[in-house]
C-alpha cells in the first residue's frame, strides 16, 4: 500500500475544503438551523410525542442525515470531477497508484468532512433541543458507514457526470426527495397503506431508521436490516467504483 500517495490526495482535498469553510460548514449548519427553528421549535411545540420522542428531538436523527447524504456526495463527486475537468486526472492515472489508494484517498477525504459535519451539527441540535444518545457507538458506526457508503457513491457521480449540470442531477433529484419521503421529519407507521407498504422500498429508510434507533431505541425497521442495507450499499459502490478506475470509464477521455 501507497500510503505516501493515500496521504497527498486526502490532505490535498482536505486542504481545499479548509479553503473553503463558509461555503462547507456555514453553509449546512445555517441550514440545519433553521430546520430546528421552524420544525423543531415553532412546529414541534404544537406536535405530540413520537414513539416517546419529543418532536425537535425526533427529526435530528432526519436532519443529519439529509446533511451528511449530500454533503457526502457533493465533496466526493467534485474532488474526481474538477481534476476530470481541468485535466489534471492524468497525473494521477500515470502516477504508481492502485484503484484502491486513489479511492482511499478521495473517499476517506470526503468521508472525513461528513463526519465532522454531522458532529457539528449535532452540536448545534444540542443548542435548540435537549436529547439523549442510546447507543453512542452505534450511532459512531452509522455515522461513519452511511458518510463512506454515499462518499464511494458521489465519488462514482464524480466519473459519470460529464457536466456540471449532471454534477448536480443525483443529488437534487433522487437523493434530497428519498431522504424527504424516507423518514426524516416523520415516523413511517403515520402513514395510511398503500403508501407505508410502498415506503420500504426507499433505501433511505433503513438509513434513517438505524441511525434514528442509535439515538432513542425506536426503529420503524428492524436494524439487522439497517445494517445489511448500508454494507450492502457499500461493497457495491466499491465493486463498481473499482470497474471504472481500471477500465477508465469517462476518465481516459
Amino acid at each position: 500500500m501507497n500510503w505516501l500517495a493515500v496521504a497527498a490526495i486526502y490532505k490535498f482535498e482536505m486542504s481545499r475544503w479548509f479553503r473553503t469553510l463558509g461555503q462547507s460548514i456555514a453553509s449546512p449548519v445555517i441550514s440545519t438551523s433553521l430546520y430546528f427553528i421552524v420544525f423543531g421549535a415553532a412546529i414541534g411545540a404544537r406536535m405530540g410525542a413520537i414513539d416517546g420522542v419529543t418532536y425537535g428531538a425526533f427529526i435530528i436523527p432526519g436532519l443529519m442525515m439529509l446533511s451528511i447524504l449530500n454533503e457526502s456526495i457533493g465533496n466526493a463527486s467534485f474532488g474526481i470531477y474538477f481534476p476530470k475537468w481541468s485535466g489534471t486526472i492524468f497525473e494521477i492515472l500515470s502516477a504508481p497508484v492502485s484503484w484502491g489508494e486513489m479511492l482511499l484517498g478521495y473517499v476517506g477525504a470526503a468521508t472525513t468532512k461528513s463526519v465532522l459535519l454531522g458532529a457539528l451539527i449535532l452540536v448545534t441540535a444540542r443548542v435548540f433541543v435537549p436529547y439523549e444518545i442510546a447507543h453512542p457507538l452505534w450511532m459512531l458506526c452509522f455515522l461513519l458507514l452511511t458518510a463512506a457508503s454515499f462518499s464511494l457513491f458521489g465519488f462514482l457521480i464524480g466519473i459519470w457526470a460529464d457536466s456540471w449540470e449532471k454534477l448536480q442531477t443525483v443529488p437534487l433529484l433522487v437523493i434530497t426527495p428519498l431522504t424527504f419521503l424516507g423518514g426524516a421529519f416523520y415516523s413511517i407507521d403515520m402513514l395510511p397503506s398503500p403508501w407505508r407498504e410502498l415506503t420500504f422500498f426507499n433505501p433511505v429508510v433503513y438509513l434513517i431508521s438505524g441511525f434514528r434507533w442509535s439515538f432513542y431505541g425506536v426503529s420503524d425497521v428492524p436494524v439487522g436490516y439497517s445494517v445489511a442495507a448500508i454494507a450492502g450499499f457499500l461493497v457495491t459502490c466499491v465493486l463498481i467504483a473499482r470497474w471504472m478506475i481500471l477500465s477508465g470509464y469517462r476518465l481516459k477521455r
